[in-house]
């Protein structure tokens, strides 16, 4: 930023420009949402990561809530930014906007944290990151901001009047909160939205009887599943330090991964498109233990992954799954399946609660190329469906080109499968116990899958069943 040296200096005449120590919290954020903005990384990933695995619990915690607060609402923080800049937010150096709003975070989010602390530490980041002759301008308008009342509102009771107030309210791309109020309604992406800002709860998939019990010994407190039998969602505890965890005896799982799973079926050969992660494989698996399962996955360092949680989680009557590194778009296999998971890449706007730097990077033609790369992936997966046999295509998407436009436009191309109702299978898992849920109809959108987050408790999936004639 060149004209930081402009600004009136009587916010802070006497403002020490030699860098000092910044808190592990704070220093961790900061490099995580740059890299979030400069590499297009994944927080939760970082977050993860060995980087920062040496954080204490409450730095990790306090990490967690910035990183995530300012991507969850980056339009409401750079809206109160331009209030008190002179300088246009698109001529303001990265390092000091991402600055500037974790330190407006602290001001309207977090009453714990003093206003002066945040705002003596925002000042410190600018400075550790190079960026020294930017330290009054940063302070000038931190102390700026602190003396007025800022609001972070009460969106959880905002009307939804339109679709315009409802992304400036929820600090989403209007084209996105547009197309949700097109396509679901506007009390739909109302709820959307709302449950988009909110931290998501902790789903766990059981994996043994006695895990439950031992979570619960480790003073883990969990509640039923909103979806599923065999869920459970955290109320309080960490369940990455707990020996069941450790041991592969849960899995953490958003309820609707998890249900998608469960609509694969039972099959003797199953192959799993793209497999990475790695957990609707590992619940195939658990769901098919007789089955031989086939996991591909595009790129080499997933597929290490999915080994290495396949590894960490897996019994030994589990060796029976392959792991081969491929394209989907081309499978590499001559044998056909009884049954095929085609969980293809997608924009993922159906899981913004966890992942809300989408929201800031997508866009509407990434949907049209997605589309495309999704259909190459249905039409090869198709072709290795065995006669009797069911493909179940899956994104965590909320948009039609990437769901209901790939179904219809596979189907047209290809006589030789008909598309199967969701409602049928739903009713066969609430038969058989394993789908509490007291509304299975909602589950449901004509044919398919669908889930909406805020009117379902878990991620946004869709999923269609296709069998072979």
């Amino acid at each position: 930023m060149s004209s930081a040296s402009s600004v009136v200096s009587f916010f802070f005449p006497a403002y020490n420009l030699e860098a000092m120590p910044v808190s592990p919290a704070r220093a961790a954020a900061f490099d995580i949402l740059l890299s979030v903005e400069r590499e297009s990384s994944y927080a939760s990933d970082l977050l993860h990561s060995p980087a920062h695995e040496r954080l204490s619990t409450p730095d990790h915690a306090l990490a967690t809530e910035l990183v995530m607060g300012v991507l969850r609402w980056r339009s409401r923080l750079d809206a109160d930014i331009a209030t008190a800049s002179s300088q246009r937010l698109a001529k303001l150096d990265l390092e000091i906007l991402i600055a500037l709003r974790l330190a407006i975070y602290q001001f309207v989010w977090l009453d714990r944290i003093p206003q002066r602390a945040a705002l003596h530490e925002s000042v410190e980041l600018v400075k550790r990151a190079r960026k020294r002759s930017a330290a009054p301008f940063v302070n000038a308008i931190l102390r700026k901001l602190s003396a007025v009342p800022l609001s972070r509102g009460t969106p959880g009771q905002v009307e939804p009047a339109s679709a315009e107030t409802l992304a400036r309210s929820f600090a989403h791309p209007p084209w996105l909160v547009e197309r949700w109020g097109h396509e679901y309604g506007l009390s739909a992406a109302h709820q959307i939205c709302q449950y988009n800002q909110a931290i998501p709860t902790t789903a766990i998939r059981l994996r043994t009887p006695t895990a439950e019990e031992q979570l619960n010994r480790e003073e883990i407190a969990l509640s039923p599943g909103g979806l599923l039998a065999s869920a459970r969602r955290v109320q309080a505890g960490d369940v990455t330090k707990t020996q069941p965890f450790r041991t592969g005896q849960i899995v953490i799982q958003d309820e609707a991964s998890q249900l998608v799973a469960a609509l694969v079926g039972r099959g003797t050969r199953i192959l799993d498109c793209c497999a990475a992660p790695g957990g609707k494989t590992l619940a195939i698996a658990d769901h098919n233990p007789e089955a031989a399962i086939l996991a591909v996955e595009l790129h080499p360092h997933r597929a290490r992954l999915l080994q290495k949680l396949l590894h960490q989680h897996s019994s030994q009557s589990l060796a029976r799954i392959e792991i081969v590194t491929a394209d989907a778009q081309h499978l590499p296999v001559k044998q056909q399946f009884d049954r095929v998971l085609a969980d293809v890449p997608c924009s993922g706007t159906g899981t913004l609660a966890r992942n809300p730097e989408i929201k800031w990077r997508l866009t509407p033609a990434d949907l049209a190329d997605l589309a495309q790369r999704q259909l190459a992936i249905v039409r090869s997966a198709l072709a290795q469906v065995a006669p009797g046999g069911r493909l179940l295509y899956s994104t965590c998407s909320l948009e039609k080109e990437e769901n209901e436009n790939v179904i219809e436009q596979a189907l047209a191309e290809n006589s030789s499968f008909h598309l199967l109702d969701c409602h049928s299978e739903l009713d066969r898992l609430k038969t058989a116990g394993e789908l509490p849920w007291p509304d299975a109809a909602s589950l449901a959108r004509g044919p398919y899958l669908r889930t909406i987050p805020g009117i379902h408790p878990c991620d946004g999936f869709f999923a269609a069943l296709l069998e072979k004639v």
